[in-house]
């Protein structure tokens, strides 16, 4: 669980504020007529956006919930939301490694480089969990700067928000107020809800899990889902029929009440463990999007946690 230790210091948060203040006066001002152009990597980033800027931003998702943001072709309709963005917000932490120092060489825009006011990762923005100790490629695919899945923790959402919208005001200071404002309510009901939240989980907490892909600790943290086994031998790496036996043999000795996955995983992996132990398969919606009920941020929150909680209510099944 997050401690106070755990977040940027208020101090900080303003420092960097002022930063990007300071830098905006060297930047071309956005047309006061025209919406600001922001290219979201993942679709959590589109929808906050959508929060504080309202139909003051035209937003484009270069992903959806059921693709793995760690895989996705640098494609000419992505170059070209790329051309013409005001604004790029992604997750970071290397976890769009793979196609986003592509899209940003082929699309040329200086204004979403790194380094620019217009370039806004949101893990930077958070304290990360899990940074490896060492860097080798042997371990799979291994984040340098700390697990990039923080977007399954409420509270990351909030420290997300509060730095985004210095950034959009620094962008399109015309319309700075009307973010400050939208923020403003915006915070108000999402503190208010992630309190429901964290109520409604109380059961979960101490839950034993098993996970397809280690992309959970933040919620693991938030709840207090204790984590037993990860189906996947290796970040990144598809199981084999030894480690999934490896698993099984594991969970004798430690058992486990669920499995969770994200709605973009393979389920195959999963449901063969499922199978064999009884063991329910939680599949998560993981970002805005996952599945019908997780239109917006709300209701993604509201759908995981009840999910949780159908799962842990349910007798286990002999297999």
């Amino acid at each position: 669980m997050h401690t106070a230790s755990d977040h940027p210091t208020p101090s900080l948060r303003w420092c960097v504020a002022g930063a990007a203040w300071m830098i905006a006066a060297a930047w071309p001002a956005v047309a006061a007529s025209a919406p600001l152009q922001v290219m979201a990597c993942e679709p959590e980033w589109a929808a906050l956006v959508t929060e504080l800027a309202g139909d003051n931003a035209q937003v484009y998702r270069a992903t959806n919930a059921l693709q793995d943001p760690h895989r996705i072709e640098a494609r000419p309709s992505l170059i070209a939301a790329a051309r013409r963005a005001d604004l790029l917000v992604c997750t970071g932490a290397e976890l769009e490694a793979g196609w986003l120092p592509i899209l940003l060489q082929q699309a040329g825009n200086p204004r979403i480089q790194p380094g620019r006011p217009g370039h806004f990762m949101a893990t930077d923005q958070v304290p990360l969990r899990n940074v490896p100790k060492a860097l080798d490629r042997a371990h799979g695919d291994v984040h340098a700067a700390g697990n990039p899945h923080i977007q399954t923790d409420p509270r990351n959402i909030e420290l997300v928000a509060r730095a985004l919208v210095q950034r959009l005001s620094a962008i399109d200071p015309p319309r700075a107020e009307t973010y400050r404002a939208r923020t403003t309510d915006f915070l108000l009901r999402w503190g208010q809800a992630t309190t429901r939240w964290t109520q409604q989980a109380a059961p979960l907490k101490g839950l034993p899990v098993v996970v397809q892909h280690d992309g959970f600790p933040y919620l693991e943290a938030w709840l207090g889902l204790r984590q037993v086994a990860t189906l996947e031998p290796k970040p990144g790496v598809e199981a084999s029929s030894a480690h999934l036996a490896g698993v099984i043999s594991q969970l004798a000795q430690q058992p486990a009440r669920m499995v969770l996955r994200a709605a973009y995983n393979d389920g195959r992996s999963a449901d063969w463990l499922a199978q064999r132990t009884g063991l329910p398969v939680v599949v998560l919606p993981y970002t805005v999007g996952g599945n019908e009920q997780a239109g917006n941020l709300f209701a993604l929150f509201d759908d995981t946690v009840a999910r949780l909680l159908n799962a842990a209510a349910t007798p286990p099944v002999s297999p």
